[in-house]
Parts: structure tokens; sequence; C-alpha cells
């Protein structure tokens, strides 16, 4: 069964510790980092909206509170606003932003996994929705995410999995032995394919999760759902980039800076 764009719920797994990030979570968490003037999870949602896709479901886990206070003041941080300090009434004079984004946040745990988050969330808000969309909070890409969700309803498997080359960013050494064969400054990974984050699922896909808090999305649920033979790969070889070091946020503030971000949409 087929859903309109924007009606399929996009869960954004936004709870991780961002370890690798420590120089800035441990202020807020990694969605929350920003990217240019906004927060990097802006920046994706902003993306699907592009597309047709206007619902979001944030599962919130380290420090979230800061991504409640975030949407709770989405308004007044994008708008004009009176406030009567005698007793604290706020008169928004006008919404001066353009987003209509539906946005649940939702508690999932603060040491919870991934697979752990989607379940416990879907299990309230994902309701009689036959298709819904998963990502992470830390993954910026042009791809067409309306031709993605055309594909996999094209399918007809469970799962659909955005697909993209391993970033080259060491020198590839082919070698025989102790004697270099070839150097390749940007080697060519045309036929390898990585899990780019952009995920879209029908129902069917939940009893492949469970809401215990270890349950790793990218374990026992697409481990099974592959052996299984209801993954698709949906092949894109276009930018794609994540936020994971200090160094990639450095290369997509870069990015954002020129006027060219190839993310940027709208």
């Amino acid at each position: 069964m087929s859903l309109d764009r924007s009606q399929v719920p996009v869960f954004v797994l936004c709870g991780g510790l961002g370890t690798r990030l420590r120089e800035e979570t441990e202020l807020r968490p990694k969605p929350m980092v920003p990217v240019g003037n906004r927060p990097i999870l802006w920046h994706i949602m902003h993306s699907y909206a592009h597309h047709g896709f206007r619902k979001f479901v944030l599962c919130l886990g380290y420090k979230g509170d800061a991504i409640k206070s975030y949407f709770l003041n989405y308004a007044s941080l994008n708008s004009d606003f009176t406030v009567e300090l005698r007793t604290n009434d706020v008169k928004v004079h006008s919404i001066d932003h353009e987003q209509d984004w539906e946005v649940t946040l939702a508690d999932t745990g603060e040491l919870t996994m991934t697979g752990a988050r989607v379940a416990r969330a879907a299990a309230k808000y994902l309701k009689d929705s036959p298709q819904f969309a998963v990502t992470y909070g830390d993954g910026l890409t042009d791809v067409n995410l309306a031709q993605e969700y055309d594909f996999h309803l094209a399918q007809a498997r469970v799962g659909t999995v955005l697909g993209v080359p391993p970033p080259s960013r060491f020198g590839e050494l082919r070698v025989s032995g102790e004697r270099v064969e070839e150097f390749s400054e940007k080697p060519d990974f045309a036929n390898n394919w990585i899990n780019g984050g952009y995920f879209f699922f029908k129902r069917e896909f939940l009893p492949y999760l469970s809401s215990e808090e270890g349950c790793i999305l990218e374990r026992d649920p697409l481990v099974n759902l592959t052996r299984d033979g209801k993954l698709s790969i949906y092949k894109h070889r276009g930018f794609w980039g994540c936020m994971d070091t200090q160094r990639d946020r450095e290369q997509l503030e870069k990015l954002w800076a020129s006027g060219k971000a190839p993310w940027a949409v709208g």
C-alpha cells in the first residue's frame, strides 16, 4: 500500500552520545550542532520537506531537552515577538518562516540503541501508517528523497537503504608482497557501497525490531531483513556527508559558507 509523502512519518535518530565529536556534544546533542546558522537536524528535515515529507518523529535521548526547547521556541526564534514582562505573555507578530512541519518529540531513553529507539517511537507514533522513513541526525545528502521513496514502493520489498560510495579520504595502495603495484590518491570505489542512512520501510519491518535497550538497527534487524531478501538498495553517486568528527563538521561548514552546499534546497 502506498502513502502520500506528506503522511509518511520520518523517524530521525537524535539520541546518541556523539562521542567522536566531543568538542561540540559536551554542550548539546549532535543533531543540534550548527552548520551555518541552523542545526544539522534542521538541514536534514528541510531536505525531506523539500521532497514532500512533513511529518517528523524525533527519537530523543542524550540532551534531548535541547531539541525540545528548540522546537518549542521555534516561532519566537524565527519571528518578531513582544513579551509583556509583568504577565510573561508572549505575542508573536507574524510567522516569519515557511516550515509547515509536524514535529513529534519522543523521549526514547538516554542509552537506548538505534533499533530500540525506532521501535519505541513507532509503537506510539507510527499508528496505522503503512510506510515510514528512518534516518540519522548527522548525515546530509543531495539525493532526491521523493525518487527514493517511489523506488522503494516499486521494489515491493520491506525496506530500502540509500547506498553511497565510501568516501575516499585516504589514498589506496595495491601491493604484492612488499612491492607497491599501484598508488591511487583518489581510489575508485565505483562498485562498493556503504549505508547512507536514509531508509524507507513498510510497517512489516516492525517485527524485526525490539524495544529492548540494546537493539541496534544496523545489526540483527537489518542483517535479518537482508538475510530474508527483503532489503533493496537505492544507489546514489551524488553528495553525501556525515558529521562524525570535527573535521567533518568543518568541511560541511566550508561548503555552506561557499553558498554552494550540495544539499541546500529551496
